[in-house]
């Protein structure tokens, strides 16, 4: 049987329902991947050596690579034994907000023009005398469609930040997202490049300001679930209440 938390403490205080409990060697997993995954995509663009890939989409990926180092370091610091306090009870949680807004995020955003820049690599590609170019069209939208599993998972309760934020804010940061990732596209393939910047600096301080948001209502609501929770019984406790009895 599933274990369930209190929802009102010995002082008749209503608990904040907090995130349920997840296994650390997962999210040590994902950290992996979202760091070498990324990273060598970041580096098979330097290494096309082509001007479009000197651009925002590098510094997307690279910060997806480098978010998921930060998420491991709040990961490893995770405790549930003796001596944890709020910090290190929540430092799991933290851990995956980070790693889904910080370097999923991201990493989505860099998707669609990572696509296009790879498919139309003069490089990568060597064209055979007298072929034509061939227009992808509406296809280079493909990537993309990554994003509405993560706006599923986000909002189907998956993730901690629909305990931190209501079901409205959870929603409209949700779609602010996908509608910031197809507009930085549609900049990007029409060669806006000032508005591709402008539109991803954008996406990566909402990103940073859920994130910070999120962590520090993490561990408030957590604090005030160990102030008024009720107390857990030991062994001790367990045996002496057999001998009463």
């Amino acid at each position: 049987m599933s274990k369930t938390r209190p929802t009102i403490g010995d002082d008749g205080v209503v608990l904040p329902p907090l995130p349920p409990e997840r296994d650390p060697r997962l999210w040590t997993r994902m950290v992996r991947v979202m760091f070498f995954t990324p990273g060598f995509l970041a580096l098979l663009l330097i290494k096309a050596g082509e001007p479009a890939a000197f651009g925002v989409t590098i510094e997307l990926l690279m910060l997806s690579c480098a978010t998921a180092v930060v998420a491991g370091l709040f990961i490893a610091s995770h405790s549930s034994g003796a001596g944890a306090d709020s910090a290190s009870r929540v430092s799991l949680w933290s851990g995956g907000l980070v790693i889904e807004f910080l370097s999923v995020v991201p990493f989505l955003c860099a998707l669609p023009p990572l696509f296009h820049q790879l498919a139309n690599s003069t490089l990568l590609h060597v064209h055979a005398p007298g072929a034509a170019d061939l227009s992808l069209g509406a296809s280079e939208f493909i990537p993309a469609v990554a994003i509405l599993p993560f706006m599923l998972y986000q909002l189907s309760g998956f993730g901690a930040l629909g305990y931190i934020v209501s079901r409205t804010a959870n929603w409209a940061i949700n779609l602010l997202i996908l509608v910031t990732i197809l507009a930085a596209y549609v900049a990007n393939r029409t060669a806006n490049f000032r508005l591709e910047e402008a539109l991803s600096g954008f996406l990566v301080l909402l990103m940073a300001a859920t994130v910070v948001y999120g962590v520090l209502k993490l561990k408030a609501i957590h604090a005030i679930y160990d102030a008024h929770a009720p107390a857990k019984s030991g062994k001790g406790a367990k045996g002496a209440e057999e001998e009463a009895a």
